[in-house]
Protein backbone atom coordinates (compact mmCIF):
# COMPACT_ATOMS: atom_id res chain seq x y z
CA UNK A 1 0.00 0.00 0.00
CA UNK A 2 2.96 2.49 0.85
CA UNK A 3 4.18 2.17 -3.05
CA UNK A 4 0.71 3.06 -4.08
CA UNK A 5 0.69 6.18 -2.02
CA UNK A 6 4.19 7.02 -2.70
CA UNK A 7 3.32 7.03 -6.82
CA UNK A 8 -0.14 9.04 -6.14
CA UNK A 9 1.78 11.48 -4.39
CA UNK A 10 5.02 11.64 -6.90
CA UNK A 11 1.97 12.35 -9.73
CA UNK A 12 -0.07 15.20 -7.67
CA UNK A 13 3.79 16.38 -7.24
CA UNK A 14 3.55 17.29 -11.06
CA UNK A 15 5.62 13.59 -11.58
CA UNK A 16 9.14 12.49 -12.05
CA UNK A 17 11.56 14.34 -13.49
CA UNK A 18 13.82 12.70 -16.43
CA UNK A 19 17.33 12.30 -17.04
CA UNK A 20 17.43 14.02 -19.81
CA UNK A 21 14.98 15.31 -22.58
CA UNK A 22 12.67 12.82 -23.78
CA UNK A 23 14.00 12.45 -27.20
CA UNK A 24 17.21 11.20 -26.42
CA UNK A 25 15.08 7.78 -25.43
CA UNK A 26 14.02 7.59 -28.66
CA UNK A 27 17.52 8.34 -29.93
CA UNK A 28 19.13 5.10 -27.48
CA UNK A 29 16.13 2.91 -28.74
CA UNK A 30 17.13 3.98 -32.29
CA UNK A 31 20.64 3.53 -31.84
CA UNK A 32 20.03 -0.19 -29.28
CA UNK A 33 17.98 -1.39 -32.83
CA UNK A 34 20.30 0.30 -35.21
CA UNK A 35 23.48 -2.09 -33.73
CA UNK A 36 21.17 -5.02 -33.22
CA UNK A 37 20.16 -4.58 -36.85
CA UNK A 38 23.82 -4.51 -37.89
CA UNK A 39 24.83 -7.66 -35.61
CA UNK A 40 21.86 -9.56 -37.28
CA UNK A 41 22.65 -7.96 -40.76
CA UNK A 42 26.16 -9.59 -40.48
CA UNK A 43 25.20 -13.10 -40.02
CA UNK A 44 23.16 -13.12 -43.40
CA UNK A 45 25.01 -15.91 -45.52
CA UNK A 46 26.60 -18.07 -42.84
CA UNK A 47 25.20 -21.36 -43.80
CA UNK A 48 26.51 -20.59 -47.60
CA UNK A 49 30.13 -19.94 -46.53
CA UNK A 50 30.01 -23.80 -44.36
CA UNK A 51 28.23 -25.31 -46.94
CA UNK A 52 30.56 -28.78 -46.99
CA UNK A 53 29.18 -29.27 -43.31
CA UNK A 54 25.88 -28.68 -44.41
CA UNK A 55 25.80 -31.44 -46.88
CA UNK A 56 27.43 -33.89 -44.80
CA UNK A 57 24.41 -33.11 -42.31
CA UNK A 58 21.69 -33.37 -44.88
CA UNK A 59 22.95 -36.48 -46.73
CA UNK A 60 22.66 -38.43 -42.91
CA UNK A 61 19.03 -37.72 -43.03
Amino acid sequence: MRFAETLMRMTEEGGVELPFPAFFFGLIAFTIFTLLVIVTWSYRDVANRHEHKVKDSNSSH
